[in-house]
């Protein structure tokens, strides 16, 4: 029996995602079913000749089953994320790491030569990863409170051939006072925009990894406290939300860091707060 032609299923994907109020129903649709057929997306375009038949079939249902009915991230579905020049494993054990959070590994890449650096919160460890990936010169720890996330962050690791240490802590409770600069990428979501989050971020994300208290700033209020005690700590550097920028600008210098600045992503929001001493 002839299989589908890709056109054909590609289209009925698109209208499955599309009624499920999915904002990319193509590109998840064309995402979803080269991942099936092991081809690239290009070739579902050029390709007119290939078709959907077989095993692949029920697979690429299923595929787009849960991400139009269970509203499941296609990263998840995938199980990777591109993340700089990485290709990591992801899965609801920590966050998929966004474009916006590579600002943290940008404002990173001006550390010293040699300088001992923690990521605090690092999930998949993406931070840690895409930084010793172009600066292998420095020495990198990834700590996070989730030992799932720290499963996941070391196997990114073991597989990508990179040498990270991982470290379980709550922020920076009983770490050693070693770093020479802290970056991370919190909790920074206020309780009161729960409701408004898609669904794939509240169904799916580690909700630990995303909320902080009424206004999002618990952990980075907790965080800078603790790193004002540490004067070896020279620079931190924060990602935050939309808004939350002035203040903490403010917690910064309030933690001792004389030039505190703002880095803005590329839809122009004041994405990372960094502070130098």
């Amino acid at each position: 029996m002839r299989g589908t032609p890709v056109k054909d299923a590609l289209d009925g994907a698109i209208t499955a995602i599309a009624a499920a109020g999915c904002e990319t129903p193509r590109l998840d649709a064309e995402l979803l079913l080269a991942d099936v057929l092991g081809v690239s997306c290009e070739r579902l375009i050029v390709d007119r000749d290939l078709l959907v038949e077989g095993p692949a079939v029920r697979t690429f249902q299923n595929a787009v089953r849960r991400r139009a009915v269970e509203r499941e991230p296609v990263a998840y579905i995938l199980g990777r994320r591109g993340f700089r020049r990485l290709d990591l494993a992801v899965d609801p054990r920590a966050l998929i790491p966004r474009p916006e959070t590579e600002l943290l590994v940008e404002v990173a890449l001006g550390l010293p030569r040699g300088a001992r650096v923690l990521d605090v919160g690092t999930g998949s460890g993406a931070v840690a990863l895409a930084l010793k990936d172009e600066r292998p010169d420095l020495l990198l720890t990834g700590s996070d409170l989730s030992e799932d996330a720290l499963a996941l962050a070391r196997l990114n690791g073991e597989r990508l051939g990179l040498s990270v240490s991982w470290l379980r802590a709550d922020l920076l409770v009983d770490v050693p006072d070693e770093f020479d600069a802290i970056l991370s990428n919190p909790p920074y979501v206020a309780e009161s925009a729960r409701a408004s989050l898609a669904p794939e971020i509240l169904r799916h994300e580690p909700s630990e990894a995303l909320f902080a208290g009424p206004d999002g700033l618990d952990a980075i209020r907790a965080l800078l406290a603790q790193v004002a005690a540490r004067a070896r700590v020279r620079t931190v550097a924060l990602e935050l939300g939309a808004g939350q920028a002035p203040v903490v600008s403010e917690l910064a210098w309030a933690a001792g860091f004389a030039t505190v600045r703002a880095e803005r992503d590329l839809a122009g929001i004041e994405r990372v707060v960094v502070g130098e001493r």
